[in-house]
């Protein structure tokens, strides 16, 4: 826990807490919408933005570039720059206060905040206005996912969040954003991180196509149905391979790997079986592990310390794992802001409330 030493006086006080307890396409499957940041300058500065939302957020304070990084001078980077890191995200009303709050601490972390370029994928084009608004400099993209492309995919699940199609929207990242990008970082809108990005971004992928904090004590068979296990042409999938669980919410992809071979029509393949045969029930997360379980880059587990996301009304708080924080992820049913705004939070969700910019978090 010496990590928190170095935060802020807040991360101080939450500390005692802690103690204590490829190219732009016009039809399938997704569409591109926006390819260059926002360009409204004197909305932003005036804060005159009125989105659809019904959550407004405070002004993030302007975040810069360490001397090391170089200077951009007055030009903002363009997406097909070298020497940027780039960051795709989630946006849609439900979980907007995540996401914000997961932007805002990748920049307070990032010694090269200007270098970071967001890529956000949403299903309401309103939102955004809010981001502009809300980082009046942040150098990003927005990118339109068509629900209804994926729709007619996606099966029931164990809860009713993990069926919106927007968690499907990780699947066409190398169609969604700019072929000359070819290395992506996905992060999920439930999580913050606590160290710089860009040692994540420089994570050695091999041969691989992503990298993930791989957690192979977890027993694999469960993210399956006796159904799947049974059947010899489906579990054969698995032979000769040593598949562990990994998070699909903090993922480095290689998009030129990814677009080489196809996996996105190996995803769907597998979502087209599961309609029909029913061999899991936990979401979008399966099809990554039929994919790419035993073929994962495997990624230091202090950038994703999940399953924080234990429903403190049942008694579940859930602790860190053992070993150095860089990345903390409120997975599961319970969310930090839920549990803030209830007066019920658990002890960890204090480390997430710094970062909340929702505006009237703090009245």
């Amino acid at each position: 826990m010496l990590w928190i030493l170095r935060f802020s006086g807040v991360f101080s006080a939450a500390m005692m807490m802690v103690v204590l307890s490829p190219s732009f396409q016009s039809l399938p499957p997704a569409e591109a919408i926006r390819s260059a940041h926002y360009d409204g300058p004197d909305l932003r500065k005036a804060g005159e933005f009125v989105p659809r939302s019904p959550l407004s957020f405070r002004r993030a304070p302007e975040f810069t570039n360490a001397e090391e990084c170089g200077s951009l001078g007055r030009t903002r980077p363009r997406v097909c720059d070298p020497g940027l890191v780039h960051v795709a995200i989630t946006l849609d009303v439900e979980y907007l206060r995540g996401s914000i709050a997961a932007v805002h601490s990748v920049l307070q972390h990032s010694r090269c905040p200007e270098s970071v370029f967001f890529h956000f994928l949403v299903s309401d084009t309103s939102l955004e206005t809010l981001v502009a608004s809300t980082f009046p400099n942040l150098n990003f993209n927005v990118y339109y996912f068509d629900a209804d492309m994926v729709k007619d995919l996606i099966s029931t699940s164990v809860r009713q969040a993990l069926e919106q199609p927007l968690n499907y929207a990780r699947n066409y990242l190398a169609d969604l954003l700019e072929p000359c990008i070819g290395r992506v970082i996905y992060l999920d809108s439930d999580l913050i991180v606590v160290d710089d990005i860009s040692k994540l971004w420089q994570t050695d992928m091999g041969t691989r196509t992503i990298g993930a904090p791989e957690y192979c004590h977890a027993n694999f068979t469960k993210y399956f149905t006796g159904s799947f296990w049974s059947n010899k042409r489906l579990s054969g999938t698995f032979s000769g391979r040593q598949p562990c669980y990994f998070n699909t919410g903090v993922m480095v992809i290689d998009l030129v790997k990814w677009r080489r071979v196809g996996y996105t029509k190996r995803i769907e393949k597998w979502m087209e079986i599961q309609k029909r045969e029913r061999i899991y029930e936990l979401g979008s997360l399966p099809p990554f592990l039929l994919v790419f379980g035993g073929h994962v880059a495997p990624i230091e587990h202090r950038w994703n310390q999940h399953g924080l996301g234990g429903d403190n009304v049942r008694g579940s708080c859930r602790d860190l794992h053992p070993g150095p924080v860089s990345l903390l992820h409120w997975s599961g049913s319970g969310k930090p802001w839920i549990r803030l705004d209830s007066k019920r939070p658990c002890p960890l969700d204090a480390l997430w409330a710094p970062y909340d910019l929702y505006s009237h978090a703090h009245q």
